[in-house]
C-alpha cells in the first residue's frame, strides 16, 4: 500500500453524512464527502490525494470529451456485524481496469495507487457505509483522458478519480426484458470486454426504444446474426435449463463480470452443471415452451442477481417461472449477500478489510 504521507488529505470542515435519508436513496444519486485524485504526466502517477467530493474544472478541449478515451469500474462496500468495512473483489476490479486501459491506450494504474486511494478514502468515509440488508456502499472509480487538444491520438496526460455513493436496491422487482434484433452492444474486434464510457453510450437508445414499450432492460444478441444471446442490459446473463447453469463465454464482445466469476464459482463448488458457451435464442426460447427453462437471471455489482421474469421476443411475452421456485438464483444471491457482510464463510478469499 502507499504510505499515508504520499496521500495527502483535505478533509471536509462538516460531513453531509448527518443530513442522508438512508431510507430512502436513489441509486447514484447521493455522494460521500470525499474523492481520491491521481494525475498520469511524464509517464508517471502523481499528485495523490484526497479532497472533499465536488466539482471539477476541465477544458472545452478536453481529449476525453471528444474522443472517448474513458474507462470505470463499479464495487461495493459493506460492514459487518462489528462495524468493519469489507470490500468485495476489489482487486478483480482493478485488474480488469487495467485490461480497459490497455485497449483504449490509457495507462495502467499500479496495484499501490488504485488500492491505496480506495483503503484510505473508505477509512475516512466509512460511515457513509449504510449499515442494514440490502444497501452498501457504491464505489466508483473511473479515468479519462485530460490533455487540452483536438487531434485524433492518445493523449498524455490523465485524471483518475474515485468516489462513492451509499446506494439500496437497484432493482426493486423481478425484469421485463426484450430480445434486442436489431441494435448492437459490441461486436467482434471492438471494445465490448472493456468497461468504456462509449459502450454504454451506444446502449442508451434501444434501452430507451424499449422502455417506451414497457420493458425494462434488453437480452443483447451478438453482432453477426442477432441469433446468441450475449449479455443483459449492463450486465452478464445466465439461464438454467434441467438444473444445468448456462452462461455465454466471456469473449471480446462480453464483459468479464466479476459478479459472473462469483456465482459460477459458488456454482462448481456446490456440484451444479456448469456451461460457458454460446447460447443461442432458439435454444433459450425453446426451453421457455417446452418447460425446461427453470431461471434466468443478470448478474452484475449493481443489483448482484437481476430476476428476469418476462422475456419479450418477435412481439410476444413470455412468462418465465416463478421467482420463488428458483432454487439456484435465489440461494447464490442470499450466499453472495452474507459473503459480503461476514455472515457466511469466505472460502475464495474475496473480502478485502479496509
Amino acid at each position: 500500500m502507499i504510505d499515508v504521507l504520499n496521500i495527502q488529505t483535505s478533509q471536509v470542515k462538516t460531513s453531509k453524512v448527518s443530513q442522508c435519508d438512508f431510507d430512502n436513496l436513489v441509486f447514484g444519486k447521493t455522494f460521500s464527502d470525499h474523492m481520491f485524485v491521481a494525475t498520469y504526466a511524464n509517464n508517471t502517477w502523481q499528485d495523490l490525494k484526497i479532497v472533499p467530493y465536488g466539482d471539477i474544472t476541465i477544458s472545452p478541449a478536453l481529449s476525453a470529451l471528444h474522443y472517448g478515451q474513458a474507462i470505470f469500474e463499479g464495487l461495493k462496500a459493506y460492514k459487518n456485524e462489528k462495524g468493519e468495512v469489507l470490500v468485495f473483489r476489489p482487486m478483480e476490479n482493478w485488474k480488469r481496469m487495467n485490461k480497459s486501459a490497455e485497449r483504449l491506450c490509457m495507462p495502467t494504474l499500479p496495484e499501490e495507487v488504485f488500492m491505496g486511494g480506495l483503503t484510505q478514502l473508505l477509512a475516512l468515509d466509512k460511515n457513509w457505509i449504510p449499515a442494514k440488508p440490502g444497501y452498501s456502499l457504491y464505489i466508483r472509480p473511473y479515468m479519462f483522458a485530460a490533455d487540452e487538444y483536438i487531434g485524433v491520438r492518445p493523449s498524455n496526460t490523465y485524471t483518475f478519480i474515485i468516489f462513492t455513493s451509499p446506494v439500496g436496491a437497484y432493482y426493486s422487482a423481478p425484469v421485463k426484458v426484450r430480445v434486442e434484433t436489431h441494435y448492437t452492444r459490441a461486436a467482434a474486434g471492438g471494445m465490448g470486454f472493456a468497461k468504456a464510457a462509449g459502450n454504454y453510450a451506444s446502449s442508451m437508445l434501444p434501452a430507451q426504444l424499449a422502455h417506451k414499450d414497457g420493458y425494462d432492460q434488453l437480452l443483447w444478441t451478438d453482432a453477426k446474426e442477432h441469433a446468441y444471446f450475449e449479455e443483459s442490459g449492463t450486465m452478464n446473463v445466465m439461464f438454467v435449463i434441467n438444473d444445468t447453469l448456462i452462461t455465454p463465454p466471456a469473449a471480446d464482445t462480453i464483459l468479464k463480470g466479476i459478479t459472473r466469476d462469483s456465482v459460477l464459482r459458488l456454482a462448481r463448488d456446490w456440484g451444479m452443471k456448469v456451461e460457458e458457451r454460446p447460447v443461442a435464442v432458439k435454444e433459450v426460447m425453446d426451453a421457455v415452451n417446452n418447460g425446461t427453462l427453470q431461471e434466468a437471471f443478470g448478474a452484475g455489482t449493481a443489483a448482484t442477481i437481476a430476476h428476469i421474469a418476462v422475456i419479450g421476443y418477435e412481439g410476444k411475452d413470455y412468462t418465465l417461472p416463478a421467482v420463488t421456485e428458483r432454487k439456484f438464483s435465489n440461494k447464490v444471491l442470499k450466499t453472495l449477500d452474507d459473503i459480503k457482510v461476514g455472515k457466511a464463510a469466505d472460502p475464495h478469499n474475496w473480502i478485502y478489510k479496509v
